[in-house]
């Protein structure tokens, strides 16, 4: 599960105290001297230093209260005085006293109240093991004669929480205006509870203006979607499951301006529902309040997106593509939400002993087919991740980790901020292609597209076609899979096996393990061709994100890039293949 080792750190960031101060409440000896009354207000920090720039980091407020920007946390002074009670959507948090540190990832705001008589800092610490809550901490301004103030009482408190801020989000934007959707009834209940007790009251001390919209029927989020003004937000965030947030790809998808929207509004997670693949991806966590944080220091990350054909009906796909035991598995057990996650377990165990087969035709774009090659590719991948720039299919250039045009005004008034790609669409996307990119093989009533061969599969157990690593907390299911590389991780196994061995391919994605197993084949894909045979069980299904279409011939291909979302890193948080860090024997051969 993600959370044993992602929440770990995340947990980790999110402590209260991690760093000690040892003696600080004395200030040295020239501003000792100082009246109590005239005691200049210090940014400066006369301490000998080899660092220049380290003494603008030490902020003396009084005897009592001292601030020192750290590499990696702000350390704040014994003696502070306590935080403030209070606990909202509107009003944030609550503290005993101020933690002696605050590492920056936990920072949320810091600022000069409107009466400028406080410097309030706002953050989260941990509320219980996997619950993040906002506090804040106000520290009193000393007022000052106005000849030791020659740039205003404040002149030299405002560069240092410019520095603070700007260590808080490095290349995060803040302020994002966010599209919040609601879904009440995802997973097991409860996203409205979760939403306004748990997750808004972070957003809310992050300053972020939120807009929120409670859905009540399956597919409003494509309606919504759809005619959303796209220029009012900078991102979008489903409280659901995976399905709402395949809602938004495709509202976003039929409009005419597709890849302006696609490439302009990051599509987030926060998980409320069964699976939560998104969120365990993007910020290796299920935990709502741990992916609030990450969505608040959030960086914009292209993602591919899947166009999947059936019939004259195109749909985007975000996540995978499921015929098979998987999809049997998904679908079957909608009625069993109540169960959460264990409802996946339960119909596996189910599935396995049946012993299914489901005979197809496949013909599939390879363009990488043995395991060793799919690590070599996924090293080479995270070795360049930062420092090349990718082209997506919006025809602009961005880098990997988000080329972001942040705005660092520490008074920012919500305007919003430029996202990834540029969101002007050039002068030939105009005039030819505004809305989705046109598909390179065809839809799946086409010819069969040439040098691609249908592959009878007699026995087939499971076809598993995955943008996303994670499919569930527990379930690393392609390990290979990277954000944009513009490649689909494509999975099949037989369904004869035994149960045994079906259990104990199961226990392999728990091990993480899966990926190297000799009976499961593994390759990278940018298209493939799924035809069913007729006079299969009714019950049969095919799964694009989670949701059930008809048991039809379809067709798939992907878009590098074509959409967008937040990451913690520029990438997915799964750890990737087993030992695909290490030297292959080829590399040692040509060294």
């Amino acid at each position: 599960m993600p959370d044993a080792n992602a929440n770990a750190n995340a947990d980790a960031d999110a402590g209260d105290a991690t760093l000690t101060l040892t003696t600080l409440a004395t200030p040295p000896s020239g501003a000792r001297a100082a009246s109590a009354k005239t005691q200049p207000l210090l940014a400066v920090e006369s301490r000998a230093t080899d660092d220049a720039g380290a003494a603008r980091d030490v902020l003396i407020l009084s005897r009592d209260v001292i601030l020192i920007q750290k590499e990696d946390a702000l350390l704040v002074s014994e003696k502070a005085a306590p935080a403030k009670p209070g606990r909202s959507c509107a009003f944030w948090g609550r503290a005993p006293k101020p933690p002696s540190s605050i590492p920056y990832y936990n920072i949320l705001w810091a600022e000069i109240t409107e009466d400028q008589k406080h410097l309030r800092i706002d953050f989260v610490a941990q509320a219980s093991q996997h619950v993040l809550e906002p506090r804040h901490v106000e520290f009193p301004i000393p007022a000052l004669p106005a000849e030791q103030s020659p740039h205003g009482d404040n002149g030299e408190i405002l560069p240092w929480v410019g520095r603070l801020m700007d260590r808080a989000y490095g290349n995060a934007a803040r302020r994002k205006r966010a599209w919040v959707l609601v879904n009440p009834h995802a997973g097991t209940g409860g996203a409205d509870k979760t939403w306004d007790k748990l997750v808004c009251p972070i957003f809310a001390a992050a300053r972020m203006p939120l807009t929120v919209i409670r859905t009540t029927y399956s597919g409003q989020g494509v309606d919504l979607a759809r005619d959303v003004n796209i220029d009012d937000y900078d991102i979008a965030i489903p409280c659901s499951g995976d399905g709402l947030p395949h809602e938004i790809f495709n509202g976003l998808a039929q409009r005419p301006d597709a890849r302006r929207a696609l490439s302009k509004i990051a599509v987030c997670h926060i998980p409320c529902g069964s699976g939560n693949a998104m969120s365990c991806n993007l910020y290796g966590t299920y935990r709502p309040t741990l992916a609030a944080l990450a969505i608040v220091k959030g960086i914009p990350t292209p993602l591919d997106l899947i166009s999947v054909t059936q019939g004259e009906k195109r749909i985007i796909s975000f996540l995978s593509q499921a015929l098979g035991m998987i999809a049997d598995l998904d679908i079957t057990t909608e009625h069993l939400r109540w169960m959460g996650a264990s409802r996946f377990t339960y119909g596996f165990l189910v599935l396995a002993m049946k012993r299914k087969v489901y005979p197809c035709d496949i013909a599939v774009k390879v363009e990488i087919h043995h395991k060793d090659d799919v690590k070599e590719h996924y090293r080479r991948n995270i070795s360049n991740a930062g420092s090349e720039t990718e082209t997506t299919e919006t025809g602009q250039q961005s880098t990997h980790g988000g080329d972001l045009n942040n705005d660092n005004d520490d008074n920012h008034n919500g305007s919003g901020t430029s996202y990834g790609p540029s969101t002007a669409p050039s002068s030939s996307e105009s005039e030819h292609s505004p809305g989705l990119p046109p598909l390179k093989y065809g839809t799946v009533m086409d010819k069969l597209p040439d040098g691609w061969e249908l592959i009878p599969h007699e026995k087939l157990g499971t076809f598993y076609c995955g943008n996303m690593a994670y499919m569930a907390p527990d379930a690393n299911f392609f390990a290979g899979a990277l954000a944009n590389d513009g490649l689909m991780d494509l999975i099949t196994s037989d369904g004869d096996i035994s149960p045994l061995k079906a259990i104990g391919l199961q226990m392999s994605v728990d091990s993480g393990h899966f990926f190297d197993s000799p009976i499961v084949s593994y390759r990278k894909v940018s298209a493939y061709r799924i035809i069913p045979r007729p006079g299969q069980d009714p019950t049969c299904c095919i799964s694009i994100d989670g949701e059930a279409i008809p048991f039809e011939p379809f067709q798939a291909e992907v878009h590098k890039g074509l959409g967008l979302t937040l990451s913690k890193k520029g990438g997915f948080e799964a750890p990737g293949p087993i030992n695909w860090d290490k030297v292959t024997n080829t590399e040692r051969m040509r060294a």
